[in-house]
């Protein structure tokens, strides 16, 4: 009887630590063998169907049922043979990024970046670069990570509404940390 209550104690005990752990959602890959890249996206997202235009995302996979939550893949041309330091710091890639998004858009959108750091994979530099964007429809909170590789400028962009960004920061920093282009 006292070796049933024990383990019956144990089982609750583990079970409440457990709940108070902070949970990272589990995550599916996806990869573009023909464009080289690579991610990982929350389980239960779906791909969205988006026309292709010059400039505009290649891939984008968002939440079935709160479609502003998404990640999205943008492969923009970078002039000559010029790497990701040449285009700047990761603050200065992360402002002019900042700048040709409220170029684009309405006046009343507001873009500040709050963080930029570079890391390197291999023989690959990233930089990840982190925004707050006031935009007509509510704050949101993006998280992006940049690399040039073959003369093009990859940029993958995770986008969250401001009022979900702590229950989910956690799974959108993995998202990010584990896009790869080779």
């Amino acid at each position: 009887m006292l070796k049933r209550l024990a383990a019956l104690l144990l089982v609750v005990l583990a079970l409440g630590l457990q709940s108070c752990s902070t949970s990272i959602a589990s995550l599916e890959s996806y990869a573009d063998s023909y464009e080289g890249y690579e991610f990982k996206y929350p389980t239960g997202w779906v791909a969205a169907n988006v026309p292709k235009t010059p400039n505009g995302p290649q891939t984008v996979f968002h939440d079935i049922i709160k479609t502003s939550e998404n990640v999205s893949v943008v492969i923009s041309p970078v002039s000559g043979d010029k790497t990701l330091p040449d285009l700047g710091t990761p603050s200065e890639v992360g402002y002019k990024l900042s700048k040709s998004i409220t170029s684009l858009a309405p006046d009343d959108v507001n873009v500040e970046l709050v963080n930029a750091q570079s890391f390197e994979a291999g023989d690959k530099l990233y930089y990840i670069l982190e925004y707050v964007a006031d935009l007509p429809s509510g704050l949101r909170h993006d998280l992006a990570s940049v690399i040039v590789r073959r003369g093009q400028l990859y940029t993958f962009n995770a986008s969250i509404p401001e009022n979900r960004w702590k229950t989910l920061k956690d799974t959108m920093k993995q998202t990010v940390a584990s896009f790869s282009v080779y």
